[in-house]
């Protein structure tokens, strides 16, 4: 008998620009439990794509990049006859956000040198732009998904 499904839980939008997508980013910036520390970052990081993209809403350039950056397909590896094969799938709604934001902090947390605020800054303009290290990870995804498309048939 399968498990219950457990409902989502639900993040409120931030205060400041009103959305949820910032919320939760600001959640995944957060280590240790610095909420604070996390939310300095993530706005620090829109008044500085403001700044340099001269936009009043540096909210546009964050969905563009984020959208950017979501893959629509990834590789899931399954066991069958002995053999492990990876099986492309198409990534739901939820989790291509999830991932789209944990590539965008990983490639700016993978830079030297600078504040993280910058970095964050400096990653979600090149996104935006299709270019990147966040990019460049979903082409990769989306190049081994191809490359197995042969064995498509395997999901059920």
């Amino acid at each position: 008998m399968r498990r219950p499904v457990k409902k989502r839980h639900i993040v409120p939008a931030d205060y400041k620009y009103n959305s949820q997508k910032i919320e939760k980013f600001v959640n995944y910036v957060m280590k240790d439990g610095e909420k604070t520390v996390a939310r300095k970052v993530v706005y620090g990081a829109l008044d500085e794509i403001a700044k340099k993209v001269k936009t009043d809403n540096p909210l546009e350039v964050f969905d563009k990049a984020i959208k950017n950056i979501g893959p629509t397909v990834e590789v899931r590896t399954r066991r069958i006859g002995g053999a492990n094969y990876q099986v492309p799938r198409e990534v739901k709604t939820d989790r291509r956000l999830a991932l789209a934001m944990r590539w965008l902090l990983l490639a700016a947390r993978g830079k030297k040198g600078r504040p993280i605020h910058i970095k964050l800054a400096d990653e979600i303009i090149a996104a935006s732009n299709n270019e990147g290290e966040a990019v460049q990870k979903k082409a990769n995804v989306h190049k081994m998904a191809e490359a197995n498309k042969a064995f498509a048939h395997f999901t059920w």
